[in-house]
């Protein structure tokens, strides 16, 4: 161990500041005096990086990386811009002792620095503003909006009492004391309403309406939307004085994790749901390779899909491409057949038959971008519009 990590963090600390500045992220300037003031160090006290290759199995392999482990890689990581996994399938690992991972869901982390404060930024909050913050995580970010606004004007929740415990522990040190409280995002804190912001760090498949309560006239809410097809987007509300919402999706292929009370269920055996469907096939009229491509258009139809069949999870088994909805009894299989697909579907709903339709819509409309949605909140519902794409949103069964 250096005799002052300190000098070095504050080295690591001012050239990341230029590398954000450089990329566009630090354009306003209170925002470039929080990040040049608050060290990100203390809130990482460990997590995972993933190694060069995967193991046997084909699993990511992830490396505990700790200051007694190895301090210049645990040092450097924690002033790049790189998300760094703090947490696996909601368990908390002991970081006097940690282990290398193979595989699992990442259910914490301290997003990377220039995406959070892209998201403060299309959020547009400024001094003055009471600002609810949904998913404390590490707290890094937590200090940067004390640091810009004031302690007193921020509330944070976390819905993991062992995150939470790390992350107020690390605020405390650097001395920086927001509203802090171990709740669910979902119901936002009433305690401390309103609020003139409300951002979100982890993703809602449905626009909360307690969020929208606790949001002062005129007031934005930034929040990530995504689903149980991993279809994701971003929308920014406005409410109004009505208690109604709403705004537009923003561009950019950015997911986040699911708050954990949306996130997917279990839902068995893949093949007792395809002994179910009827032998006879069809041809696709779309190909699965339309939502499932690493291409910022197939990220957008992911979204768009989900909307028509938001109960639906999606998994390929040896080139299977395979549906299941857990609230209909719904399924779907896709075969691959030489230039095309063969689908058979079973249940109430037809849910191939259904992302179909939004495909047909989407190309008929001359494929618009996100940008071009506008999403309208009222009365615990929420619906997506485009005026090129009328049968939006699709009724559910």
């Amino acid at each position: 161990m250096p005799a002052d990590p300190e000098t070095d963090a504050t080295r690591l600390r001012e050239a990341m500041v230029k590398v954000l500045a450089n990329d566009g992220a630090l354009r306003d300037s209170a925002w470039r005096a929080a990040v040049e003031k608050v060290p990100r160090h203390p809130f990482v006290p460990g997590f995972y990086l993933p190694a060069d290759q995967r193991d046997e199995h084909g699993l990511t392999v992830w490396e505990p990386v700790t200051a007694e482990l190895d301090y210049g890689r645990w040092l450097a990581a924690a002033y790049s811009d790189t998300t760094l996994i703090t947490q696996f399938d909601g368990e908390e690992p002991d970081w006097n002792g940690p282990v290398v991972r193979h595989g699992g869901a990442p259910t914490s982390s301290s997003t990377l620095p220039s995406l959070v404060l892209r998201m403060w930024a299309d959020a547009d909050v400024a001094e003055g503003h009471t600002v609810l913050e949904i998913g404390t995580g590490t707290g890094y970010f937590t200090a940067l909006a004390c640091e810009r606004l004031g302690s007193s004007h921020v509330t944070s929740l976390e819905i993991d009492p062992r995150r939470m415990e790390t992350a107020a522990h690390a605020l405390y040190g650097c001395g920086y004391f927001p509203t802090l409280a171990v709740a669910d995002g979902l119901y936002g804190y009433w305690p401390e309403a309103w609020y003139d912001r409300i951002v979100a760090a982890c993703s809602f498949r449905a626009v909360p309406p307690a969020l929208l309560a606790q949001t002062r006239p005129g007031g934005k809410i930034l929040l990530p939307l995504s689903g149980w097809l991993y279809g994701n987007a971003r929308v920014l509300l406005t409410v109004a004085e009505d208690g109604t919402a709403e705004g537009s999706l923003l561009p950019g292929t950015i997911s986040f994790m699911a708050a954990r009370t949306h996130a997917a269920p279990a839902f068995g055996n893949p093949a007792d749901w395809a002994a179910g469907l009827p032998e006879k096939s069809r041809s696709a009229r779309h190909s699965p390779e339309r939502i499932t491509t690493a291409t910022e258009e197939a990220f957008h139809l992911r979204f768009l899909a989900q909307t028509a069949v938001p109960d639906t999870q999606m998994i390929t088994i040896d080139g299977v491409v395979r549906l299941v909805d857990v609230v209909s009894g719904s399924a779907a299989t896709l075969t691959p057949n030489g230039d095309v697909w063969d689908v058979r579907e079973g249940g109430p709903v037809k849910l191939w038959e259904r992302i179909e339709d939004v495909l047909d819509a989407f190309d008929a409309a001359d494929r618009p971008g996100p940008e071009t949605f506008t999403m309208h909140v009222y009365d615990g519902r929420q619906h997506l519009r485009h005026p090129q794409m009328p049968g939006l949103p699709l009724p559910r069964a």
